[in-house]
This record gives structure tokens, sequence and C-alpha cells, in this order.
């Protein structure tokens, strides 16, 4: 029981004496990069004065001011959404989740079968509305259904964008 008890400070004893080996080695490399001679600092690289720049730019659009896009009125050129209309059923799912499955040609109408995430079919005409971008269905042949949707800039003006649903 002695022995178990001692022997941790006997163990560190002999740690602490393998810790106190010659240091020649290192000292004499010290020595040696002490002995070189020193190396040249280049001088800092002259530094060039700041010029001013004098902006000119009364003719040209801020970029802190609204589009000036509109007439005299206020109203704005280009393409806008309808803001009256009633929106119909499949405006409410974005294009990408939407599948053309199909056209059924009746009573000489071509209408698009459109499958929603949901599973339901929808019959569609052009100048129907579908998707979350004010698209207008434009044309349906048998494998797609063009859209030309109305996306905003971000500024308040809009642009035709066009899109599709084809058969997967």
């Amino acid at each position: 029981m002695r022995l178990l008890t001692r022997l941790p400070a006997v163990l560190a004893v002999l740690a602490l004496t393998a810790c106190g080996g010659g240091m020649s080695d290192l000292e004499q490399y010290v020595a040696a990069v002490k002995q070189r001679p020193g190396g040249r600092i280049e001088p800092l690289p002259q530094i060039k004065p700041y010029e001013t720049f004098d902006y000119q730019a009364s003719k040209q659009r801020s970029p802190f001011v609204r589009d000036q896009s509109a007439d005299e009125s206020g109203v704005m050129k280009g393409p806008t959404p309808i803001k009256n209309r009633n929106k119909e059923y499949l405006e409410q799912f974005p294009l990408d989740t939407l599948n053309m499955v199909g056209t059924l040609n009746r009573k000489g109408k071509t209408y698009g079968l459109v499958q929603t995430s949901d599973g339901l079919v929808h019959r569609i005409l052009p100048g129907n509305y579908v998707g979350q971008n004010d698209g207008r269905v434009i044309s349906i042949t048998e494998g797609r259904i063009e859209i030309e949707e109305l996306v905003s800039n971000g500024i308040g003006n809009f642009f035709k964008r066009s899109a599709g649903i084809g058969i997967d």
C-alpha cells in the first residue's frame, strides 16, 4: 500500500528529470542566426495624394429618386396589372407547381389541361390567368401552354416575361 502512495511522486520526479535534457543544439542554432548579417528593409511605397472628383450628373436620373417613367398625370408607362379584376383559381399556385397533362378540343376550342399540386385537373383557355405574377395564357399547343407574366422591376414599373407550362 505504501508503494502505491509513493508511486505518483516517483513518476513526477522521473518526468522532471527527462525535461532537463541539454538544449545545446537549440542554443547553437540561435547563435548562428544572430551571426548572420542583417537584411535591408525595403522603403515603404510612395503614397499618392487623394485626388478629389467633382461629380456632375445633373442631367441623369438620381438613383435615390423614383423613376420618372410616368407621364405628367402620374400614370406609369408600360404594362401594368389590372387592379380591379377578379382573381382566377389557378392564380394562387406558383407556375412551377402546375403541370400540363394534355389538351382537350371541344366545340372548336382548344383547352389546356393543368394539374395542380393537390392532384386536381383544370381546363384553361387563352386569356385565362395562372400563376402568382399576373400570368396570362397566350396560346395552347399540344405540348405547351405559353404564358406572359407581369413582373415588378422593384421601383414601381412592370415588365413582361414569357413563361410556359409543358407536358412532363
